[in-house]
């Protein structure tokens, strides 16, 4: 017993070791770095191992959906799947980010007023959904009636009931955040990789994504107010700030659908699906840059102008050359991940490696954008509609060249609108460094 005692004390204390190690080691690297790796390593950690878990889950639910449904019945899903997210816009989530930035700041109280607002709002695409519905009914399109019926139901909650992800991030807290994410994605993915191998039947598929989202986030909701009780501090800002990103974000969101439902409609639902998994690969590694706004904001809010900009421009540059470098290897091996895991969409091949271009600019794109929105909230109200243009841009082009080029000129409107976006936001910064520097 003494023995045990003893070889669990040296095991121990062999460990307190390694974290002081590894914490001096991590602090020295900072002056490489310029920025806090601590919170990079202890926060990114968790990011980065929930991004795997939810690319990985997403390419599991290719693969399925690749080998076992039909290529029409998939794209009839992603169009309905692209019009949800249009329906989705009066659920304000803009607010989400509004309220991270209040509880990084201590307004944790802004959390039950947002829930209410967002759900009172989200109803207005429950009704939109019903409005569908019956204009499908009157074309005599029985599956998109039912659809959009189903639908309806869920609209003003799936991704309201989000919203304690925005409590978690603003805390700081992301390996609850990852934790709770991790549960919830591979119950929702199991569920729905095991409706598609018995049922090629749209309607259950929809039940079967939108029904366990739906429950797992209330779940969880519950669980993270019951675990992190709220102050009463509300920052009475927050609900009206959050509205105008959600109005600047009624463009974005519509914009980012907007191709799907424009090849559903010149091309047909194959031709979504065509360009579903061309998309589908390059969307999951782009997925992980999103760990640099969800880590970026909450730390570059506490932080000054003045101090961002003296690190801004090495950080693009290195974030550059590490985005040309993925574009490239993916590029490279786009061909064999097709061949062996997606035999029936090596149509998608050639379109998935000219997508590559997504991969090397939105990375600095990311740490820019992250910049511009973690002070827009000391702005006047009028600057959040900068970021309107680049996705009016992106409209414009989809109405004009998808019906011109098909699939590739969706590709060029993306390329067109990142390239736009990246201007729009470095001048916002200029402008920002000029009014409070």
């Amino acid at each position: 017993m003494c023995y045990q005692i003893g070889y669990k004390s040296s095991n121990i204390s062999v460990m307190q070791k390694l974290r002081e190690k590894t914490y001096q080691l991590l602090r020295k690297s900072e002056k490489y770095f310029k920025t806090d790796m601590v919170y990079l390593v202890k926060g990114g950690s968790w990011l980065v191992f929930g991004q795997f878990i939810s690319s990985a889950s997403a390419f599991l639910l290719a693969i399925a959906f690749a080998n076992l449904l039909p290529k029409e019945t998939y794209g009839n899903y992603k169009y309905v799947l692209s019009i949800v997210s249009i329906l989705s816009i009066p659920t304000l989530g803009g607010i989400n980010t509004a309220l991270t930035q209040a509880i990084a700041r201590g307004y944790e109280g802004s959390l039950i007023p947002a829930l209410k607002t967002k759900l009172r709002w989200g109803s207005l695409g429950g009704i939109a959904s019903l409005i569908l519905s019956l204009y499908y009914y009157l074309n005599n399109n029985s599956v998109l009636t039912i659809s959009f019926l189903i639908i309806a139901i869920f609209i003003p909650f799936v991704e309201t009931l989000g919203i304690y992800g925005s409590l978690l991030n603003g805390k700081k807290l992301f390996n609850y955040s990852t934790k709770y994410y991790f549960i919830s994605r591979i119950i929702s993915v199991a569920i729905l990789i095991t409706t598609i191998f018995f049922t090629n039947n749209l309607f259950i598929i929809l039940l079967s994504y939108f029904l366990p989202w739906t429950t797992l986030r209330l779940f969880f909701l519950f669980i993270s107010l019951k675990k992190f009780p709220l102050n009463n501090k509300e920052d009475s800002s927050t609900i009206s700030y959050g509205k105008h990103l959600s109005l600047i974000g009624i463009i974005g969101n519509f914009s980012m659908y907007f191709d799907n439902i424009l090849l559903f409609h010149y091309l047909g639902a194959v031709q979504v699906a065509t360009y579903a998994f061309a998309f589908a690969p390059v969307d999951q590694i782009r997925a992980l840059y999103k760990i640099i706004p969800t880590l970026g904001i909450p730390k570059l809010s506490s932080r000054s102008i003045k101090e961002i900009d003296s690190i801004l421009y090495k950080r693009l540059s290195k974030l550059f050359i590490i985005g040309t470098i993925i574009a490239l290897l993916y590029y490279l091996t786009a061909p064999y991940l097709f061949k062996i895991l997606f035999p029936q969409y090596t149509d998608s091949i050639f379109f998935s490696q000219l997508l590559a271009i997504i991969l090397l600019l939105r990375l600095p794109m990311s740490f820019l954008g992250a910049a511009v929105q973690s002070k827009l909230n000391i702005t006047p109200k009028k600057w959040l509609y900068w970021r309107i243009t680049p996705k009016v841009i992106f409209i414009i082009t989809l109405l004009v060249l998808t019906p011109l080029y098909g699939i590739i000129g969706v590709i060029l409107s993306r390329t067109i609108f990142l390239l736009s976006s990246f201007v729009t936001n470095f001048i916002q910064w200029k402008m920002l460094l000029k009014k409070f520097s």
